[in-house]
């Protein structure tokens, strides 16, 4: 049997190229953001906490300049009372549509969570977008693309909103390109001008170059425990994109009339910004850790999404583990692996907001952070372990031989 540094080392050494790939993408959008930082005059000022009414915050009125301009949008949103991906991503669907009015999905069906939100089949849920009167149509991809000209067929006159989705979820497809919502864009914006484009870009934030509103998007959606708070912000999320759209939504989260004026901050600012000052590193050292886990399971036989040879669009790595016994044994290792919780030992259980009994493996500093290194993965065949974050490399690699460790004791896995 092949010792377990070996199989790393061998993975390592064939992935030189694409390390410094991410190198290069982590100083182009550190120096985005630092030119940003600069522009805006950033000091101690701007970490202040807040309390009341919050009006005339500095510290979140920059962060919020700061976040449009990283998206290069009109206006940003962003607020630590945003508990999630999920939630950022409800708040914009019920300030973007009325009742009466329809929502297309051009991604297939949304992430688990939000099917709640939307109301569909078993997912529906009091007070959700189908209760309020709001129709929901789902376009599948094709090939792997998104199908503009089918998502044109299923817009309608009371269709005032299409939704895309970045990741790939719990589903074996690509994640999108932030360039792949172009053509998409362009067919809404040019023939059905009432229409808006809103794409769910958790995972995906600095993974690029560019991002989806810098090839048409209205809105970009996200969650600041993911990419773009760096392993540092300790809650919140954002909305990027259309003034007049962006006004809405924050007419949601407090009340119309006072939208973003509105909302203080008894804690610091400091852990926001400096989270995303962090995120192009953090970002950088998910996706290598990514990539030896693409890597490395494939020189063992696995099928892997991306495979260790494709270009990335965000910080998820999918491995067909093929048996239930080695997905839990695989999320058991990198459990045991973490800096926190190290001593807990992940099953599968119920987890709200999802069909499937679920297995994670999760010992963060923040709760739930998916930039910090974790792994999951619903128990329903091939029984995929999709796994993500890492706030450094180093982690990464000794999490993942753990990973192996852990599979090969348990005999879910044989290595020749």
């Amino acid at each position: 049997m092949k010792d377990i540094k070996n199989l790393i080392q061998e993975a390592e050494e064939a992935l030189k190229t694409a390390f410094e790939e991410i190198d290069k993408n982590e100083e182009a959008r550190t120096r985005q953001i630092l030119d940003i930082f600069r522009n805006e005059g950033v000091s101690y000022r701007h970490f202040a906490p807040t309390t009341g009414y919050g009006y005339d915050d500095i510290g979140r009125d920059t962060l919020e300049r700061i976040y449009a301009a990283v998206f290069h949008t009109e206006a940003a949103l962003m607020r630590p009372h945003v508990a999630s991906g999920t939630a950022a991503l409800s708040l914009t669907l019920f300030g973007m549509t009325r009742p009466g009015e329809k929502i297309i999905s051009a991604t297939g069906m949304p992430y688990d969570t939000l099917l709640g939100v939307i109301g569909t089949g078993e997912g529906s849920q009091p007070g959700s977008l189908k209760e309020m009167g709001v129709d929901f149509e789902c376009v599948e991809l094709k090939d792997g693309e998104i199908d503009a000209e089918a998502v044109e067929r299923a817009i309608t006159p009371n269709t005032s909103l299409v939704i895309a989705q970045r990741s790939r979820g719990y589903a074996w497809r690509p994640s999108l390109f932030p360039e792949q919502f172009a053509d998409l864009a362009d067919m809404i914006h040019s023939r059905h001008p009432g229409v808006a484009l809103m794409v769910d870009n958790c995972y995906g934030e600095f993974v690029c170059g560019k991002e989806p509103t810098d090839y048409g998007a209205d809105l970009c959606v996200g969650s600041l425990i993911k990419n773009p708070g760096g392993g540092i912000a300790p809650t919140g999320g954002y909305v990027a994109g259309k003034k007049d759209m962006v006004d809405r939504i924050a007419g949601r989260l407090t009340a119309p009339g006072l939208g973003r004026e509105l909302g203080s901050y008894a804690a610091s600012y400091r852990p926001f910004y400096q989270g995303l000052f962090m995120a192009p590193h953090t970002v950088a050292q998910a996706l290598k850790t990514a990539l030896l886990a693409s890597r490395l399971f494939e020189n063992l036989g696995m099928e892997s999404s991306p495979s260790s040879a494709e270009r990335r669009a965000d910080i998820i790595q999918a491995i067909k583990m093929q048996s239930p016994e080695r997905l839990v044994a695989f999320c058991q290792g990198i459990q045991t692996a973490s800096p926190v919780d190290s001593m807990a030992m992940p099953e599968p259980w119920d987890m709200p907001g999802y069909d499937d009994q679920v297995v994670m493996a999760a010992g963060t500093f923040v709760a739930g952070a998916s930039i910090e290194l974790s792994a999951d993965g619903p128990i329903r065949p091939p029984y995929t372990a999709f796994m993500q974050g890492g706030l450094t490399y180093t982690h990464g690699k000794i999490a993942l031989a753990e990973a192996l460790k852990r599979m090969i004791s348990t005999g879910a896995l044989k290595v020749p």
